[in-house]
């Protein structure tokens, strides 16, 4: 069998060292720097040839387009050292958002996205939560989408107070919250929510009885807040005595963390490790972190033996 090794950029090197943690294996020293001119230099520190590699590499804030073609580049300079296979691990896959045209002259972005990653030695990839499962109709390649929900759920558990109910904060997110509430035996909620331009939404109404309970959003992310926020605002107007919110990627961008420290209705916010918080954890200490290294540790580890991948997401 091959060799399984790990190599990471800056995106996210904490959660590639969770993973190796996970998997018992220690990660490839990896040049990933800039020259003086901006461009991004990236070299391999070690002999890769025949071997599964692995790149972990989101392509997430703050620098949304530095982690993308850094990841490119890694993929590239690992395919030209004759890696056996390559496989992206992109725990947030950036652009995801933009899965289809909004006007008459717009790109669908994420089809591009993938085309670069692809084209650039990516023979797999790997990630968590896509915002459309449609992507993964767009890459000319296998794709496992893993669920963060599983170790949501488990973070949860023995963590809530009163009667819960899980809550949607729009029809899009439904699925989602419907595993939740099976996994943690509570009814459902739906926030009707209207958004009249991008990043800001106006939540309507609430579909569902939250009255005198403890509501759980469940969101795939959180970028400004602004959905959340008035998601929260919603329910405890009708009712609901404490909210907590869960979200596999916290972007939170612009206003969010000002926003969440200024909404009294949110009591605290689980998010996972999929982009690194930085000073914003300590900025809001409504934020409780939850990793997923294990997740994405059997994930390639599956992979690498050729097991199932299937098995995590039930």
């Amino acid at each position: 069998m091959n060799d399984l090794k790990i190599v990471t950029g800056s995106a996210n090197p904490d959660l590639a060292l969770s993973i190796c943690n996970h998997l018992g294996c220690q990660l490839i020293p990896t040049l990933a720097t800039s020259f003086a001119d901006g461009e991004l230099r990236v070299e391999i520190g070690a002999n890769v040839r025949g071997d599964d590699v692995f790149v972990v590499q989101p392509t997430c804030p703050p620098d949304v387009n530095r982690n993308l073609v850094q990841l490119c580049l890694m993929c590239d300079a690992l395919r030209r050292a004759s890696a056996g296979t390559i496989t992206a691990v992109i725990p947030y896959f950036g652009y995801a958002r933009q899965d289809r045209k909004v006007s008459p002259r717009a790109p669908i972005s994420a089809k591009v996205v993938s085309n670069f990653i692809t084209s650039s030695g990516a023979e797999r990839i790997v990630t968590i939560d896509l915002h459309a499962g449609q992507i993964q109709g767009f890459v000319d390649a296998p794709v496992d989408n893993l669920f963060a929900s599983s170790v949501l759920v488990d973070a949860l558990k023995g963590h809530i107070e009163g009667d819960p109910v899980i809550v949607s904060p729009d029809a899009g997110g439904v699925e989602r919250a419907r595993y939740f509430a099976k996994r943690l035996s509570a009814p459902l909620a739906i926030v009707d929510k209207r958004r009249d331009k991008p990043n800001q939404a106006h939540a309507m109404h609430v579909i569902g009885d939250v009255k005198g309970k403890t509501a759980i959003i469940v969101d795939d992310m959180i970028d400004t807040a602004g959905t959340l926020c008035a998601a929260a605002t919603v329910l405890i107007e009708n009712g609901a005595v404490k909210i907590i919110a869960c979200a596999s990627h916290p972007v939170l961008s612009g206003p969010a963390i000002d926003r969440i420290n200024t909404t009294e209705a949110l009591s605290e916010i689980l998010v996972t490790d999929t982009i690194p918080l930085g000073d914003k954890l300590n900025n809001c200490p409504k934020l409780r972190v939850v990793g997923v290294g294990s997740l994405l540790g059997k994930a390639i580890s599956n992979i690498h033996t050729g097991s199932s991948v299937s098995v995590l997401f039930n």
